[in-house]
């Protein structure tokens, strides 16, 4: 769900996944075609109606539920549709994004949040705590959480611990 270009759903591909895309952007349907994906242009915002309960073993939503709508009712959608979710997100509780903020007074800016205050498609901010009562408040099983830095993953005591300070993005498996 909001696939993008592709990028990820071609890595599944080429380690043999069957797998569909949805992306708004017609500008990544044409990207997406390009490469030989699955897509269709949908809006995920609007729900996943075209598809019924428990039709895919694995929904993923990839650095897109900060910039939807309605991130509550997607998740929902995913939760319906798949066996399992798999939602990653920056957290913007990482140390660097508070300091950044602290120190420089303005919105951070980084890597994995390069846009300006005015133009970012983050519209819903939220930290691995905020995923967590999430879940507990609508009933669903958090099986999983990877914490991930500069795109690799980190373990270890204050990883665990810390977790919602120390971790620049998230990855959650989820399910019903």
């Amino acid at each position: 769900m909001g696939c993008g270009d592709g990028t990820l759903l071609k890595m599944l591909k080429d380690k043999g996944v069957k797998a569909r895309g949805i992306d708004i952007d017609q500008k990544n349907i044409v990207k997406c075609l390009e490469k030989g994906l699955s897509v269709v242009q949908g809006d995920i915002d609007e729900g996943l109606s075209d598809y019924p309960n428990q039709s895919y073993d694995y929904v993923i939503l990839n650095q897109t539920v900060q910039s939807t709508q309605n991130p509550d009712y997607v998740i929902k959608e995913m939760l319906r549709v798949g066996r399992k979710i798999v939602v990653s997100f920056p957290n913007f509780a990482f140390y660097k994004v508070r300091f950044y903020l602290l120190f420089k007074g303005k919105m951070p800016k980084s890597k994995i949040l390069p846009f300006e205050w005015f133009n970012t498609p983050n519209i819903h901010l939220l930290t691995i705590k905020d995923f967590f009562q999430f879940a507990k408040d609508n009933n669903f099983t958090i099986e999983k959480k990877i914490c991930m830095n500069k795109a690799k993953v980190k373990k270890g005591f204050l990883y665990k611990i810390f977790d919602n300070f120390f971790c620049e993005e998230v990855i959650f498996l989820c399910s019903n």
